[in-house]
């Protein structure tokens, strides 16, 4: 399809912009973790509630700021995300205590919230061509998490205060390209009910997948929170360590988790990205040396990206037939199973620096097991044969849903 011939490209432009910079906002903190730890005198488990508070806040908030789409339409609770995160991050900026920082962060979190269950289905109902946008925020996506730890270690080499209020600033400018050029889609869908989102969970294979992705962000956020106090490293080559990160991140969201998912499937692609990250954790926990570190870290990014890369269609194609709903349940789930896992790490290392790493190889042992007993089921419910239970008469050929990584962004 001619890309001349979207009406709204410059509200899906402003839209992508605003996703990338959101997910920088995410990623930018990672460098100048041990810094603020350092600079404000608190604890590893401590600078941890950095994290914690942005997902939980975030985990909770993804179920009223769906309902308040449906209330009240997609721009305004996207704007008034738009405009939380900026303020939120320009206030972080000055603080002076953790308490303080994590307040905000938690702010920052709940305006995230508001923003990625709004942003993906404004973006496919203003395309005529899903393909090329639903491309396009993936590329936002993994492009946000490579650039952000980049800017964090730049900006934290400086201060560790930088990094926060220029990404408030990017947010300021991101409100007013919003403001400005989002559309509210055509067609408007009647409000979300609670008992619609918590419906979900009553089926079998989408309650499936549930359990494993918990299992997988619970260790997604075991790397992106623990790791840049493992490294030990200074500020500006933290930033690259994750910037390699997240360029591992995007490939594997970019050019190989969609392209092995046609080959094997979906359901079998996250299958071989739980047998890497859980080989990624138990070489993290045995390392001997920061380079190995490092070259462990963009291996783990780029099974993240595979996992990242079909999550959101399997949820979208078990789950409700109200894409609002699916990814509403879906993104308390993952947001909530991640929300322990930094300050747990935190308390975890201080009895042993390898000790978190194990704790998340055993949490994902056990989704990886649940994985491989119920596989089966996620098959079946999305259309898929695997290749180690070919006898499964349950599964049948479907319409797979539209790729739509809506909460795919961390």
């Amino acid at each position: 399809m001619d890309r001349h011939t979207e009406p709204h490209r410059s509200a899906i432009y402003a839209t992508t912009l605003v996703a990338f910079l959101a997910i920088a906002g995410i990623a930018v903190v990672d460098p100048i973790l041990p810094a603020i730890g350092t600079a404000i005198g608190v604890t590893a488990w401590q600078v941890e509630l950095l994290f914690t508070a942005y997902i939980a806040v975030m985990a909770v908030g993804m179920i009223p700021a769906t309902l308040a789409s449906g209330r009240f339409g997609f721009k305004p609770v996207l704007v008034t995300g738009v405009s939380v995160v900026g303020l939120a991050a320009i206030a972080a900026s000055f603080s002076n205590d953790i308490v303080q920082l994590s307040v905000l962060r938690g702010v920052w979190g709940l305006g995230n919230a508001m923003f990625f269950a709004t942003a993906m289905v404004v973006l496919v109902n203003l395309a005529n061509d899903r393909e090329w946008v639903v491309g396009l925020f993936e590329t936002a996506l993994g492009l946000g998490f490579a650039v952000g730890p980049l800017i964090g270690g730049l900006l934290g080499e400086v201060s560790w205060r930088l990094p926060f209020f220029v990404c408030g600033m990017f947010m300021v400018f991101a409100l007013l390209v919003a403001a400005r050029r989002l559309r509210e889609p055509t067609h408007r869908q009647p409000p979300v009910r609670l008992g619609q989102i918590f419906a979900t969970y009553r089926r079998p294979a989408f309650l499936i997948l549930c359990v494993v992705t918990a299992a997988y962000n619970f260790v997604f956020f075991v790397v992106l929170g623990y790791t840049p106090l493992f490294l030990g490293l200074d500020v500006i080559p933290l930033g690259l360590a994750f910037t390699g990160w997240g360029l591992g991140l995007a490939a594997g969201i970019l050019l190989i988790g969609h392209r092995l998912a046609h080959r094997i499937g979906a359901v079998q692609t996250v299958g071989v990205a739980l047998v890497g990250l859980l080989a990624c954790m138990a070489l993290f926990a045995t390392s001997t040396s920061t380079a190995e570190s490092l070259v462990v870290l963009v291996l783990a990014g780029l099974c993240m990206g595979l996992a990242n890369a079909n999550l959101t269609d399997l949820a979208l194609g078990l789950g409700s037939a109200d894409r609002r709903v699916a990814t509403g349940a879906f993104n308390l789930v993952r947001w909530g199973a991640a929300a322990p896992a930094p300050i747990l790490s935190g308390k975890l290392a201080e009895h042993s620096l390898a000790l978190p790493f194990w704790v998340g190889f055993g949490v994902l042992a056990v989704g990886l097991l649940v994985y491989l007993a119920f596989a089966h089921l996620m098959a079946a419910g999305y259309g898929e044969r695997l290749r180690w239970s070919r006898g499964n008469q349950a599964a049948r050929q479907a319409e797979h849903a539209p790729e739509e990584p809506v909460g795919e962004a961390y």
